[in-house]
């Protein structure tokens, strides 16, 4: 009997219109276009603008876009998962306030953390839901308000991150298409590198973590490019290795977007060529778990069906992995 697969049938994506470029940041902080290129590979950031708006608000403008294009209505979903750093809220989940905004009601809805790997974390997880016969209708979304949670005076951390939204709509495989496979992994010693040092149960919000900082992203960059380089690109070979993908036969390397030099490594790794590599790096930063599916987003007409594709992140916590699927429509048939 045929294990039943999950596919991706339509996808949206949203970025802020507000653009914070290198020539701005630069008489915020000590730094330049120049050195941000070199290191990173960002030219601008999209930043969400305006009191109470939150991750939701990004999510469900990528949403609506895939109502329109799918013609599905909110009744019909069954699951939301949103993999997120930046919640609306610590509670409730900010699937359940993506759900309320858009009137989705008959949803098991919850969100995923998983730092930068979240949405991958999040596409696997709603897979195994279709594969088991138990949802019919998932959406997956990836969203971050990373401005948020970045000190605009620490410069090594404040030119790495945006926000921005990316979904995809998941749903049972009539064929061949679909995904197919996925590695996992993490590893918790990570978790010194890469936090928020404030927060949560183990130090509460007080006025003294306020005054110290503590509420912001923490990154050690030596100690995370070093794992982000060799865990990225060795789970993506395996996944290779295990499928028997060689490099010609991969139509689209998708890895997450934190640094142009980890890309172009994983890239280098696997042995493909550059060409077959999304990269918008350079006009989205690093929106963490928005940034696979915004490349999906901004690829989709490229995309053909039956493409052999491999998705690859990592992220904090230390988490990382690659997934491996077969695209399931052309654009033209939407």
């Amino acid at each position: 009997m045929t294990k039943q697969k999950a596919v991706i049938t339509a996808i949206g994506g949203y970025a802020p219109d507000y653009i914070l470029n290198n020539e701005e940041l630069s008489k915020m902080v000590d730094t330049s276009n120049e050195w941000i290129m070199t290191r990173v590979g960002i030219k601008e950031r999209h930043i969400l603008k305006g009191e109470g708006k939150g991750t939701s608000d990004m999510a469900v403008e990528a949403i609506k876009q895939i109502f329109d294009k799918s013609g599905t209505k909110p009744e019909e979903i069954d699951m939301v998962i949103c993999a997120t750093t930046t919640p609306d809220h610590i509670f409730p989940a900010t699937a359940n306030i993506i759900s309320d905004k858009l009137n989705i009601r008959n949803a098991h809805s919850f969100d995923l953390n998983a730092g930068c790997s979240g949405f991958l974390y999040a596409l696997d997880t709603g897979s195994k839901f279709i594969e088991a016969g138990a949802k019919k209708k998932v959406l997956v979304v990836g969203a971050d308000k990373m401005s948020s949670i970045v000190d605009y005076t620490d410069r090594t951390t404040c030119v790495l991150f945006g926000d921005a939204a990316g979904v995809v709509l998941l749903e049972p495989s009539s064929d061949e298409t679909g995904i197919i496979d996925s590695i996992l992994q993490s590893d918790g010693f990570g978790r010194a590198y890469l936090h928020m040092k404030a927060g949560g149960s183990v130090n509460p919000p007080s006025h003294e973590t306020i005054d110290n900082k503590e509420h912001f992203v923490f990154q050690d960059g030596k100690h995370v490019f070093k794992h982000a380089v060799s865990n990225m690109a060795d789970v993506s070979v395996e996944m290779m290795k295990k499928h028997s993908i060689a490099p010609e036969d991969l139509a689209w390397l998708v890895p997450h977007q934190a640094n142009l030099r980890i890309i172009d490594a994983t890239a280098q790794r696997m042995g493909i060529d550059k060409q077959k590599v999304m990269i918008n790096i350079e006009r989205y930063g690093n929106t963490t778990s928005a940034t696979i599916p915004m490349c999906l987003y901004e690829w989709e007409k490229q995309l053909k069906k039956g493409d052999n594709i491999i998705l690859a992140a990592f992220g904090a916590g230390f988490t990382w992995g690659s997934l491996y699927l077969k695209w399931g429509y052309d654009t033209n048939e939407m």
